[in-house]
């Protein structure tokens, strides 16, 4: 008798989907493409995510009497809600239970910080923060990179001065799509993040127009090239639209849809 074949994406994903709904706790596929955006507005922040299999999420923060406090807008943050305890603690605990990974022998997983608050401010108190997590971090010394469990990308307000004579780094900085003629070392610049609506035309209706096409081609060629990642934000948050990213080589669909992302990705 012929057994018929299934796609691997989908083999993968009715397996987990299966193991969950049997309560056996099964680790999700860790899903390199999948960003979760503004992720502390999830029920459960990080935790959500990462039961979707995300390998990257974001967390907004504010200066508030010494503290980094997570949140969209000022008027909303809270004193219990630091950086710490909503991503870094539980990421430290999840590393140490998965010898050294966020997923059991999976891919480096981003931790992207949005500063709010003026970076010169906000950033000393956030490396001395990740000082304390070095331990898991990603860090760069004499111009070596150590790879290890997490990379800190800062974005939002920051600037390359921030780095300037640290012996050793504990993040990378966000960049633009300026930054791909600025030189800048792909290790300090590991990210482009671009806002969609700006720099095309195309909504996420009917097909891509040749000439966005080309030009987001263009970009990400430019991009790979110079061995970094990109994204863009303020986009369509929809399927097509993700089919259309992958297909032309965007690295990360950056989505508020966990469930969606998690099926469309396991499915391709």
């Amino acid at each position: 008798m012929r057994i018929p074949s299934f796609p691997s994406g989908l083999v993968a994903g009715l397996a987990f989907l299966s193991l969950s709904a049997l309560g056996l706790g099964a680790e999700p596929v860790p899903l390199v493409h999948a960003h979760a955006h503004n992720d502390y507005e999830h029920k459960r922040p990080l935790l959500d995510a990462l039961d979707h299999g995300f390998c990257g999420v974001e967390a907004d923060v504010y200066l508030v009497d010494g503290q980094l406090l997570v949140a969209h807008v000022r008027s909303q943050v809270k004193p219990e809600r630091t950086l710490q305890a909503l991503y870094l603690d539980p990421l430290r605990e999840r590393v140490k239970q998965n010898s050294g990974h966020v997923y059991p022998a999976g891919p480096e997983f981003t931790l992207l910080v949005e500063l709010k608050s003026d970076w010169r401010a906000s950033y000393p108190i956030l490396r001395d923060i990740l000082k304390q997590y070095a331990g898991m971090l990603t860090t760069f010394e004499n111009g070596a990179q150590e790879t290890n469990a997490i990379r800190v990308i800062i974005t939002g307000n920051r600037a390359k001065e921030m780095f300037v004579g640290e012996a050793i780094r504990y993040a990378s900085m966000d960049g633009d799509l300026a930054d791909l003629d600025s030189g800048a070392p792909a290790d300090l610049i590991p990210w482009i993040s671009s806002n969609w609506w700006p720099n095309f035309k195309w909504r996420g209706s009917g097909t891509i127009p040749e000439a966005d096409q080309q030009r987001l081609k263009d970009i990400v060629a430019k991009v790979h090239q110079q061995g970094r990642r990109v994204r863009f934000w303020g986009a369509p948050d929809q399927p097509v639209f993700w089919g259309a990213m992958l297909a032309n080589g965007v690295d990360l669909i950056n989505t508020d849809d966990l469930d969606g992302a998690q099926k469309f990705l396991l499915n391709r």
